[in-house]
């Protein structure tokens, strides 16, 4: 890798970073020359890192003012959980019963974790943990096409988790509660009832009402 390919990737990984944790928030214009500065580069690999996030929805470049940071629609919103919903209760759906349980007791202690953090108001630590706590439940259906897809949106999932910051924290003990019984549905090896409760989870936590897509059990 060349010195100036090695600049534009610590740029983009650096600007991309700023984005996702609520530094750079949406609607803010973004400099070249102040990035450049607080990320140690020049204005050219700054320059190709904001072209290649533009290329990924994140900003809007305007020559020679800078970047918009692009915030996300109520709709894109709403079909990002509708996403997760299909793609998780759809994965338990399909895991095997014995699979569901042993996914619940080991997430027990990741909900503990989850605990510790919002007792210490570390968001960005709860966020983390939350994510994989989600994405767990995708991993169950040993479907990597799934699991892919997850993946692919977990960005957008820590974009807006990271915009409802204060909101998280205000909501802390639902959420936790929540969590444990998505955890106590898989211990009944219920995933019909999962599958609400999710529902329920992803519309209190996203503020939007989801369809109904409850997948039908596997024949």
């Amino acid at each position: 890798m060349s010195t100036s390919e090695s600049a534009a990737d610590r740029a983009y990984a650096a600007i991309r970073a700023g984005i996702l944790n609520g530094t750079h928030k949406p609607d803010t214009m973004l400099s070249e020359a102040a990035l450049a500065v607080d990320i140690g580069v020049s204005r050219t690999p700054v320059r190709a890192a904001l072209v290649r996030l533009q290329d990924e929805g994140w900003i809007t470049v305007y020559p020679k003012r800078g970047a918009l940071v692009r915030g996300m629609s109520d709709k894109v919103t709403a079909d990002l959980a509708d996403a997760r919903l299909i793609l998780e209760s759809t994965a338990v759906q399909r895991a095997a019963p014995e699979t569901r349980r042993a996914l619940a007791a080991r997430l027990e202690q990741d909900v503990e974790a989850q605990k510790q953090a919002l007792a210490g108001r570390d968001v960005r630590r709860f966020i983390e943990l939350t994510i994989a706590f989600h994405r767990s439940f995708v991993e169950s259906g040993g479907n990597l096409v799934l699991l892919e897809l997850n993946d692919r949106l977990a960005d957008r999932q820590r974009f807006l988790l990271f915009s409802y910051g204060g909101t998280l924290l205000a909501r802390c003990d639902a959420i936790i509660a929540e969590h444990e019984d998505l955890i106590e549905r898989l211990r009944a090896d219920d995933p019909q009832g999962f599958a609400e409760t999710l529902r329920s989870h992803l519309s209190d936590t996203y503020g939007s009402e989801l369809r109904r897509l409850c997948p039908d059990p596997p024949r």
